[in-house]
């Protein structure tokens, strides 16, 4: 096997290139086009002038929201039955295929005897959570989607990053740090 292994040899670099000033130059080049080609788009925008397109802007975060892509994945939400229940059967397929395992589901019997199951808690820990989607790619009931357009996912403690089902089932709710006492 060794004597199909084919070496290759970098050639060496010139003592101009060995300096750098090249990359530099290019890199500078680049930064310049952009900052300059975005500001003649926004002088032109002040005269009235290319009014379709659009140059590079700055969202003021926390007053004005980016706008985010259809297909975006953010923070996870169960979906509900007519009847207002989960659509959730417990299946675990979502908890299985989880790379971060960070998914956990305890199992209960359905009152209900057309379904098998449904969960008695349902946990994730966005601590750990990659946001893959690959739980929402292989639930068979659409029970789980990452559609809810929330992006503040921040706790003082790992505990606070857990969402539980409660949350899960409403995802407008705000995550409660358990660490941080609740001002009333």
């Amino acid at each position: 096997m060794a004597a199909n292994v084919k070496v290759l040899k970098r050639r060496e670099l010139t003592w101009w290139e060995n300096t750098f000033l090249p990359s530099i130059y290019a890199g500078l080049v680049i930064t310049s086009r952009h900052f300059f080609g975005n500001l003649a788009i926004h002088i032109s925008h002040v005269f009235g002038l290319r009014k379709k397109e659009r140059g590079s802007t700055t969202y003021q975060y926390p007053e004005e929201k980016r706008p985010l892509a259809h297909r975006y994945r953010t923070r996870h939400r169960l979906m509900k039955r007519d009847s207002g229940e989960t659509r959730c059967v417990a299946c675990m397929l979502c908890e299985t295929i989880c790379p971060a395992h960070c998914i956990a589901i305890v199992a209960k019997e359905h009152p209900d005897p057309d379904i098998e199951k449904m969960p008695a808690s349902f946990d994730i820990d966005l601590g750990k959570c990659v946001y893959c989607g690959f739980c929402v790619e292989v639930c068979p009931e659409d029970a789980i989607r990452m559609d809810t357009g929330r992006l503040d996912i921040a706790a003082y403690s790992r505990g606070g990053m857990i969402l539980n089902f409660d949350h899960l089932m409403n995802p407008e709710l705000p995550v409660l740090d358990p660490a941080k006492p609740v001002a009333r």
